[in-house]
């Protein structure tokens, strides 16, 4: 039988055709394998190449090196405000008008302990308000120096260092309304680290500033800008540094540094539309700061020199034009009784200098007398009608020349705690009563075990943790209590500065005793 013979030429092009069939199958094969493959290990580009992260290299600069060097001694200060409230009965929502509280229920009088801090029953409500601010330690003994108003009014001063998570009781030392300047004193159990003072006389426009401080909030915030400009005379004794270094709320009393990390300033107040950030901030300067620092840890107060004049608090240009004057005060009014008085100037006298060295304005001439000892003598050379003459008038306190313009233009600074001779019992603060057998078995607690809060001091150790009226105290520090005594006993063996933990049982809900919370609540009792 005859065979068919395939010519060669045609035979190849056969055989490279089926190689190449073969070789798409193979090929298309291996792509679905890889496309599988990425699909199942979660690969969503596997033609990606993965990023790495370099070896941590710090880069370094002035700011790094001041922010690292300053943030020990800046500190974060709360101000609590307990505001005060009518006093309710227990279960009752606080309101206006409210009765005074009856006996918790199921009490027994021999068995309610009296307040840790005084006689009698259960407090009334309070309503707790937190404001915050900055200080930074000026001395290793734990003195602080932070803004008047950050503290003002407050019933209680917590200071917190950086890295530390321990809260201290601040005491006031002094304060000064008119710089708006308060010193603090904590007890730290080792040396603090202060700031370097600077000098604010040196502080030139353009020069580098760095704020830190607290804004909102946020601890050891650190911003930088420059001096836009200096001799600033927002309010009487304070020709401020103005920057536009980043202050928020939260800033007052925080330092304003130069770029060798010496304090210029104190951050003190911001001009603002909006109550944030304008890029307008100003700066007590260190060296009124340093002065009336001064005056504080020696006497507790900052007095200043007084000659008893008014004058107008617009400025008077033109009225010094048209007396054919360049400078000076004019003297709008002279009580006869005060210092300038009783020398012998008028209302309508031009004061042109003071001490033989001329005077600026108004604020030129408060400034430089402010500063002249008690009882000195002043020279005051005055225009009158065109005519120069001389008077020489004796300084007095400015308190005490004027004392009722003062008060009137605001609140007396807070009085200055004064320092503890001994370190102070630690105390709970709150009120307890025994439990019954009924309620430790709609607790669910043990028998013989717990004790009842009937009572919380507003400014507590206890109002610190969040404990409230209601709650059931089982154990402090792991140890049962299952009375007062028990509670006394405990918190006898404690001191100032520890730890506590409080296991509680708290009913709360709708649904009473059959929502029931079981935690520990936690804190550190004040003192060192």
């Amino acid at each position: 039988m005859p065979f068919l013979k395939i010519k060669k030429p045609q035979f190849v092009s056969v055989a490279l055709l089926f190689v190449t069939l073969i070789l798409g199958i193979i090929l298309g094969q291996l792509l679905d394998t890889h496309v599988r493959a990425a699909r199942e290990t979660g690969v969503i580009a596997p033609d990606a190449t993965p990023l790495s992260i370099p070896q941590a290299m710090p880069v370094g600069n002035e700011f790094t090196k001041l922010a690292k060097r300053l943030e020990p001694s800046v500190v974060y200060i709360q101000a609590d405000y307990l505001a005060k409230a009518s006093v309710v009965k227990k279960g009752q929502q606080p309101e206006e008008g409210g009765a005074e509280g009856d006996d918790p229920q199921n009490s027994d009088p021999g068995d309610l302990l009296k307040k840790w801090f005084g006689e009698g029953q259960a407090p009334p409500h309070s309503f707790r308000q937190e404001g915050s601010g900055t200080g930074f330690v000026v001395d290793k003994n734990g003195y602080i120096i932070t803004n008047y108003h950050v503290v003002d009014h407050a019933d209680r001063v917590k200071v917190k260092l950086h890295g530390d998570d321990k809260e201290y009781r601040a005491r006031i030392v002094g304060s000064d309304v008119e710089t708006d300047i308060a010193v603090l004193k904590i007890e730290a159990k080792k040396p603090l680290a202060p700031v370097q003072m600077g000098n604010s006389d040196s502080v030139e426009v353009g020069d580098w500033a760095i704020a830190i401080g607290s804004p909102f909030g946020l601890e050891a915030t650190v911003t930088a800008g420059i001096v836009s400009a200096t001799e600033r005379d927002v309010k009487t004794f304070q020709h401020d540094i103005q920057t536009d270094a980043a202050i928020n709320p939260g800033n007052s009393g925080g330092p304003l540094v130069n770029i060798r990390g010496e304090v210029i300033g104190v951050n003190t107040m911001i001009a603002t539309q909006t109550g944030s950030y304008m890029g307008i901030g100003f700066a007590l300067p260190s060296n009124m700061t340093v002065k009336v620092y001064n005056d504080i840890i020696r006497g507790g107060r900052v007095v200043r020199g007084s000659i008893g004049v008014k004058y107008p608090r617009a400025e008077n240009h033109e009225t010094l034009e048209a007396f054919g004057l360049d400078h000076g005060v004019v003297v709008e009014d002279v009580p006869k009784d005060g210092p300038a008085g009783k020398a012998g100037v008028k209302d309508g006298d031009v004061i042109l200098s003071l001490n033989d060295r001329p005077v600026r304005d108004g604020n030129d001439l408060i400034a430089r007398v402010a500063d002249l000892p008690i009882g000195s003598s002043a020279l005051l050379t005055v225009d009158r009608n065109g005519k120069r003459q001389d008077y020489k008038a004796t300084i007095e306190e400015r308190a005490s020349v004027w004392r009722e313009e003062l008060a009137e233009a605001g609140a007396p600074a807070p009085k200055p705690e004064p320092p503890s001779t001994k370190a102070p019992e630690p105390k709970f603060g709150i009120t307890i009563t025994r439990v019954t057998d009924t309620e430790r078995k709609e607790l669910g607690v043990m028998d013989k075990i717990g004790v009842r809060v009937v009572g919380v001091d507003p400014g507590s150790f206890a109002d610190d943790i969040g404990l409230t009226e209601g709650d059931v105290i089982v154990s402090i520090n792991r140890q049962d209590v299952g009375s007062p005594a028990d509670v006394l006993k405990i918190q006898g063996s404690l001191k100032g500065g520890q730890a506590v933990a409080l296991r509680v049982v708290r009913a709360g809900g709708a649904r009473g005793h059959k929502d029931l919370q079981k935690l520990w609540v936690s804190g550190r009792l004040p003192g060192e």
